[in-house]
């Protein structure tokens, strides 16, 4: 590249790239526009093979050619490819994930995030940046309950938040009983096996975590439940209690608000088995931490502030572009096991004259600052405006539910706690009900209607079943927009049947 095509390239706070920048977003937002006024479901028609065909199409050339082109010809050629064939969360029918729309002032603060392209993991990386993180997290610390030597960093979801609460739990077990942290033990050179406490139906993330922390899947010890899924504290009591000698417990995780019902486990008294036994306590909140913000839901989530650390996910409850997660700890001593190694990054003579980044909080190095959209839209709204937000998803959640149940041809699992709604459809005659249902999502997509998730629940008798899932984080969903999703479901449902019967 010649000099003046390196500065045409290289994003920098002089007037004329911030000019070029400032055509390019325009571009953008009208390639977005364009995108979305074509739409008539939240994705085109087609399901997989007509997105492979499009892409198999659009990306012919190859993406990394030998010499380039024009950079900005490149932008808008996939930015509207991308677009064309993106999921709409904000469409009424995109009921599938734990994907929210994000707030306008969120998705402005992000590119502020990308064009001046701070990191975390030093001092001298983003200065700003660092601050602000530090009282985000003072603050979202203070929203749980927890006091003044709360600590945490943000993370990039959920999974490795849970992951992270792992390795801590795991190296404070190792500390109290040998003295030493397994960040230089190993887990092997004690002579006993750690293991984790949990229900069955807890986020996946539980077994990836056991994996990395080194304790693996067989290290899951799983705690029985009463008919919805909650962990009984009796029972995690009596387990820890009969536990052998050679098996350590590094923690028990709980869950305060799953992802399929939204159920919280009963945290007070969990609360007092953890102490009791001198076990970390995991509250997984990733999805229903949000309901910390409503006046008429937080009661649900009452004693969250006796867990030794906390998962939050904003980029879901929370309407901030992912990624958005939070890793919340009541004591901030507990990551000094994360900067047990020492670094320039976290040398003792920079520490002293208060250049700290945030290297010595997180699993991570270099780290943008997502606490920046954060931020901006929880300041922008208020504890307020979001809890409000998060209390209009689950009035929608309630009225989905009472039309399920009314429909002779689909079935509730149960009342929503927060925001989801499971259900099935029920065919008129007598079928396999999984895969009736597993067929039927599909077609929904595959004819860009909606899409909706599925999930895998134990049966009563035993054995599993599939269920339908509607997601509802959108509060600007009508009832009638969603009662158009429940129709939609019907109409292909009867047309399954119909299928089936000729």
């Amino acid at each position: 590249m010649s000099a003046s095509s390196i500065d045409a390239f290289v994003a920098t706070t002089d007037p004329r790239s911030m000019a070029h920048l400032r055509t390019l977003v325009d571009d953008v937002l009208g390639l977005l526009a364009e995108a979305g006024s074509g739409r008539t479901g939240p994705v085109p028609t087609g399901g997989p093979a007509a997105a492979r065909a499009y892409a198999d199409d659009v990306l012919a050339e190859p993406l990394l050619p030998t010499a380039g082109g024009k950079p900005d010809d490149a932008l808008r050629q996939l930015v509207e490819a991308y677009a064309t064939w993106a999921v709409d969360v904000s469409h009424p029918a995109t009921v599938a994930r734990m994907q929210c729309p994000p707030a306008t002032v969120a998705v402005a603060a992000d590119l502020v995030v990308t064009a001046l392209n701070q990191s975390m993991h030093a001092w001298e990386a983003g200065p700003f940046a660092v601050e602000l993180e530090r009282r985000l997290i003072a603050d979202l610390a203070g929203l749980v309950g927890y006091g003044p030597n709360a600590g945490g960093t943000v993370t990039a979801g959920g999974s490795i938040s849970n992951i992270m609460a792992m390795l801590i739990a795991r190296d404070e077990a190792y500390a109290r009983r040998f003295g030493r942290s397994a960040f230089h033990t190993g887990v092997a050179a004690s002579g006993v096996r750690p293991v984790v406490l949990c229900t069955e139906t807890v986020h996946f993330s539980v077994d990836r975590g056991a994996s990395i922390a080194g304790i693996g899947s067989d290290g899951i010890i799983r705690v029985p439940a009463d008919e919805l899924g909650r962990m009984l504290p009796a029972e995690a009591d009596r387990v820890l209690r009969e536990l052998p000698a050679d098996l350590l417990p590094v923690m028990l995780f709980v869950c305060a608000g799953s992802t399929d019902f939204g159920w919280v486990d009963p945290l007070p008294a969990i609360a007092e088995v953890a102490r009791r036994h001198g076990v970390w306590l995991h509250a997984d909140a990733a999805y229903g931490g949000g309901a910390l913000f409503s006046d008429r839901l937080r009661p649900l989530f009452d004693g969250i502030a006796e867990a030794d650390s906390v998962t939050l996910d904003l980029h879901k409850f929370g309407w901030v572009p992912a990624s958005a997660g939070l890793f919340l700890t009541r004591d901030a001593a507990a990551l000094d096991h994360l900067a047990a190694q020492q670094t320039s990054l976290n040398a003792a003579d920079d520490v002293a004259e208060g250049f700290i980044g945030r290297y010595g909080s997180s699993i991570q190095a270099t780290r943008r600052c997502d606490a920046l959209k954060i931020a901006v839209t929880l300041r922008g709204s208020g504890r307020q405006g979001i809890g409000a937000m998060v209390e209009a998803c689950h009035e929608l959640s309630r009225f989905g539910a009472a039309r399920v149940a009314r429909e002779p041809r689909l079935e509730l699992a149960a009342e929503p706690v927060l925001s989801t709604v499971l259900f099935r459809y029920l065919p008129e005659r007598e079928t396999d009900l999984d895969e009736f249902n597993s067929t039927l999502r599909r077609r929904l997509m595959r004819n860009g209607q909606a899409m909706l998730a599925r999930v895998i629940l134990p049966r009563p008798g035993g054995g599993k079943a599939v269920w339908l899932k509607l997601m509802l984080l959108n509060p600007a969903t009508e009832p009638g927009q969603l009662d158009q999703v429940i129709d939609d479901v019907l109409a292909a449902g009867a047309l399954l049947e119909a299928a089936a019967a000729s």
